[in-house]
């Protein structure tokens, strides 16, 4: 049996993906950079093959692939915090070197962790899937410009003979994120760290499920072809208050027009210190992030869980992880915020009632 290498084994899907096949049974060499927690691979340590080393570096991405026979590709940066460079290096030019060098060596399979980001939000009024062309470039995001540059650096590499099929997970939630990515999100939630919010649509999806869909493209995706693995598409509103009903932490109480919104994280990036919500993340929130996963139910035979179950098991995560920063449940806005809320949603009221 050769060996299945996982890149990016100590993030939230890498780790789920290591952990799902060691499970099955395969010889699992993950790959981890020089100095990099490994907290995210306790109760599987002894079940993998450590290979400590930069997969963006030739020749350790060389080393790595050793008698390698497949490869998951997971590795690469989702904050939208980080700048252009520190993300095109983790997402584009990782992926350029890990599988140049997998079809250098021969690897007979890849799964290429992309992202819906790489899609780009869905049109109003309806939901996107893997036909749509990548729209994401005119609202300016780094993220997902880079996710999408990266998927073009797979099919690339694809159409000189390297097997690869594409999985675009949505937003993961789940246990074991260590690095705070996309489970950020919900954490912020529980600190009460979100002072505004806007119109808009996300859609969730359980790590579980996601490495699940990342073993079953490997073994019945077509080359070439990328597969949605997306759950339950939630509005900011519907997914707030399902937040807010599960943990008991009451949800953000301002909610803005996006211009307005977006005049306020500039405000606050002005300010010294890290600002609580940032111009990018507020025109991210505001899309309309919203899919189908039917092809990777047809083709795959791919399941989810219950929609409320990614939401759950990262609340516990955090109140496991942080018991004294995360907000008991009963905690409710600050005053100042609810009468700001209150205000906000009465002239929207009135606003509303003017047009019509």
């Amino acid at each position: 049996m050769g060996v299945t290498l996982v890149t990016g084994a100590t993030g939230l899907i890498g780790s789920h993906v290591a952990r799902a096949l060691v499970e099955r049974g395969d010889r699992v060499r993950v790959a981890v950079p020089e100095g990099a927690s490994r907290a995210a691979l306790a109760g599987i340590e002894d079940g993998v093959q450590v290979f400590a080393g930069d997969v963006v570096v030739r020749r350790d991405a060389r080393r790595a692939l050793r008698d390698v026979d497949l490869l998951f590709h997971v590795a690469g940066a989702t904050t939208l915090r980080a700048g252009w460079r520190a993300l095109h290096r983790a997402n584009v030019l990782d992926t350029r070197v890990v599988l140049e060098e997998a079809l250098r060596a021969g690897v007979e399979r890849v799964v290429h962790t992309s992202a819906v980001a790489a899609i780009g939000p869905a049109p109003r009024g309806v939901t996107a899937d893997e036909t749509q062309g990548f729209n994401a470039a005119r609202v300016g995001l780094t993220y997902a410009n880079a996710k999408a540059e990266a998927e073009r650096e797979a099919l690339r590499i694809c159409a000189q003979g390297l097997p690869v099929v594409i999985v675009n997970p949505a937003h993961v939630l789940g246990r074991g994120d260590v690095h705070r990515s996309s489970t950020e999100l919900v954490r912020r939630f529980l600190r009460r760290e979100i002072p505004i919010y806007v119109d808009g649509t996300l859609c969730i999806v359980g790590a579980e499920d996601v490495a699940r869909g990342h073993l079953l493209a490997a073994e019945r995706g077509a080359v070439g072809e990328r597969y949605i693995l997306g759950g339950r598409n939630f509005t900011n509103d519907r997914l707030f208050a399902d937040l807010g009903r599960l943990s008991g932490v009451e949800p953000p109480a301002v909610k803005l027009p996006l211009p307005a919104a977006l005049a306020v994280a500039q405000a606050f990036q002005a300010l010294p210190g890290r600002p609580p919500i940032t111009v990018e993340e507020v025109r991210a929130l505001s899309l309309r992030w919203a899919y189908r996963s039917n092809k990777a139910r047809r083709e795959l035979g791919w399941t989810t869980g219950h929609h409320e179950q990614p939401l759950i098991d990262t609340i516990e995560w955090y109140r496991e992880r942080e018991p004294d920063a995360v907000r008991a449940p009963g905690t409710r806005q600050p005053l100042a915020l609810r009468v700001a809320g209150f205000g906000t949603s009465r002239l929207a009221g009135v606003a509303r009632a003017l047009r019509d």
